[in-house]
């Protein structure tokens, strides 16, 4: 019998992922982008320093951030990401932006950072005051204050965790509680949780129910920035940064993401 396939695969789009080394939550990444869409992941090499300014310099390196990117140029995504908030804002904002220029340089046409889509998504929010919670030692979170303190937005209260290792390992529930702590009396009108190891899909819609704020983090900011450089959209149900009916509080939830994180 003679076997005809017609057409062929479905046609995809490309996305390029910077990652640090220790990256561990490639699958969550995945969560955010549509079918149309392909991620093509790459890292850091390794280092021998935990997480830290030292840890986030050495992985923001512009000629390492350039072998990264041309290592994707091979399969020509439509945009190029570095997931990586700390490496990202270690040397605020104009070093934020020199990032940009080393990938272009390298060839990723368009480029954004962590910490450059951080700065977008609290202008799409129309937000000049927002709460952190951060993984991070007490000297990383201080640099992240800084550099949302240098685009004129206030911190109103900040929760940090002093992780330096396997801080893709922190539960939700951990999250949570960390949340409310750096949200608590304060007037924030966003709530950022920082870090591209940090789990956060599924906190997201839960926490915005609970404080009737938006919640955004590092990694939702970074797929959602690099997919709108491709003309299309993050996919995240309930999330008010990419689902505009989610910020009417309290947006509603299904009851399946009601359970199991507090």
């Amino acid at each position: 019998m003679d076997v005809t396939f017609l057409g062929g695969p479905r046609g995809q789009r490309g996305l390029g992922v910077v990652a640090p080394f220790d990256f561990a939550l490639d699958r969550e990444l995945w969560r955010w982008v549509p079918d149309d869409v392909s991620l093509h992941l790459t890292r850091t090499p390794y280092v021998p320093v935990e997480v830290s300014l030292d840890l986030a310099r050495r992985v923001s390196e512009h000629e390492t951030l350039g072998d990264a990117v041309r290592t994707l140029i091979a399969v020509a995504p439509e945009a190029v990401a570095y997931a990586c908030t700390s490496g990202s804002f270690v040397a605020g904002i104009a070093g934020e932006r020199a990032l940009c220029e080393a990938m272009t340089r390298a060839g990723a046409t368009p480029a954004v950072t962590t910490s450059g889509a951080l700065l977008e998504a609290l202008a799409e929010l129309g937000a000049h005051r927002v709460a952190l919670v951060t993984p991070y030692t007490e000297s990383v979170t201080h640099a992240l204050r800084e550099y949302v303190g240098q685009a004129g937005v206030t911190v109103t209260g900040c929760a940090f965790m002093g992780l330096t290792r396997h801080i893709w390992k922190v539960p939700y529930r951990d999250v949570a509680a960390m949340a409310r702590q750096a949200v608590s009396a304060t007037a924030a009108e966003v709530l950022f949780i920082s870090c591209t190891n940090l789990p956060t899909y599924d906190v997201i819609p839960q926490l915005e129910a609970e404080l009737r704020i938006p919640v955004i983090s590092a990694n939702q900011v970074t797929m959602w920035a690099a997919l709108r450089r491709l003309g299309t959209r993050a996919v995240g149900p309930y999330q008010a940064l990419l689902d505009e009916g989610a910020r009417n509080w309290p947006p509603a939830l299904p009851e399946e993401q009601q359970e199991g994180w507090t």
